[in-house]
């Protein structure tokens, strides 16, 4: 016997709601519109991305701003009738019975802006991502995105040929120097005041990295793209910075719902996208498996996750709608 036809019935329980406009939901929300489930897309507007003027290391998107990639993954959701997309703001998302409650904030429609809403899901898709805390150094944050950033592999081949500096005194700083080691014509170890463990600095040393121990005063924007000034000494011109930035959820889901965490601060999945309550699944560096040290942060590692979850949600509602 086949599952009831709720697609046309405004009353009736979505069959997933994903939270989160990114590209994680994104995907998501494209994956169960192709499978005909009535899904609806919650954009927050808000995005971990949103500092960047570029992504990169995204085949066929390599140099497309973010902005320009989420507007045409709108585009393409909006010939799927299955799917709404609606800006608003999710502020809580608990267990009703066998499904799930999502409590929106004020949201927008033609008629303009209308109260709260609890809505109805059988499932739901969390991708509502990480909120990065940066260094407390002064213009570090007008930076960040464009001269500063914390990932090689997303923004280090654009800094080719430069003078770039790597800020903090912890175990990625060596990491992070011999990933760009090939790409910089120079590289400079920041600490910021720090002591560098002795085996670090002996690596460093032996790279030819120079290292500047003084407390850094401020950032700011210059001919070179960035000037480094320190408490004391000369000034370092530099064509680009990278960062160790504490990160964090974005959004309260998780402590609401009681979804197991790691010790990274992202949510435990499993490979399909599962988290540890039945029914939700969580995709995007908001969470990973336990078998990963932390979240995979790119944009295309996020999309392929919200199609696993999005997958994994189809299946189990398949599995509910015909029971073996």
């Amino acid at each position: 016997m086949s599952a009831p036809d709720t697609s046309n019935n405004p009353d009736a329980p979505y069959d997933v709601v994903v939270v989160g406009g990114g590209p994680a939901g994104l995907q998501a929300a494209l994956t169960l519109g192709r499978m005909h489930r009535r899904t609806l897309l919650l954009d927050s507007g808000e995005y971990r991305n949103a500092p960047a003027e570029r992504m990169h290391n995204f085949v066929t998107h390599d140099g497309t701003p973010p902005a320009e990639f989420r507007a045409a993954a709108r585009a393409e959701l909006a010939a799927y009738a299955t799917v709404t997309v609606r800006e608003a703001a999710a502020t809580a998302v608990v267990r009703d019975g066998a499904g799930f409650r999502v409590e929106l904030s004020a949201a927008t429609d033609a008629g303009g802006a209308h109260g709260p809403e609890v809505l109805a899901a059988r499932a739901v898709v969390l991708a509502t991502g990480m909120r990065d805390t940066l260094p407390a150094i002064a213009g570090l944050e007008p930076l960040f995105g464009t001269v500063a950033a914390v990932c090689p592999y997303c923004h280090g081949h654009e800094l080719s040929g430069k003078h770039v500096a790597v800020l903090g005194s912890g175990p990625h700083v060596t990491r992070v120097v011999f990933l760009l080691e090939r790409i910089a014509s120079r590289l400079t170890v920041l600490t910021d005041g720090a002591d560098l463990d002795p085996g670090i600095r002996a690596q460093l040393d032996g790279a030819g990295v120079a290292v500047r121990p003084e407390p850094v005063k401020e950032l700011s924007r210059s001919a070179a793209s960035a000037t480094v000034s320190f408490a004391e000494g000369p000034d370092e011109e530099v064509g680009g910075i990278f960062v160790a930035a504490e990160f964090a959820q974005r959004a309260p889901f998780a402590g609401q719902l009681g979804l197991r965490m790691l010790e990274s601060g992202a949510v435990e999945i499993d490979a399909m996208g599962r988290t540890s309550v039945p029914g939700v699944f969580a995709a995007g560096d908001m969470a990973h498996t336990a078998a990963l040290p932390m979240p995979m942060a790119s944009v295309l590692t996020a999309a392929a996750a919200g199609l696993v979850a999005a997958a994994a949600a189809d299946g189990d509602l398949l599995t509910q709608d015909h029971p073996s």
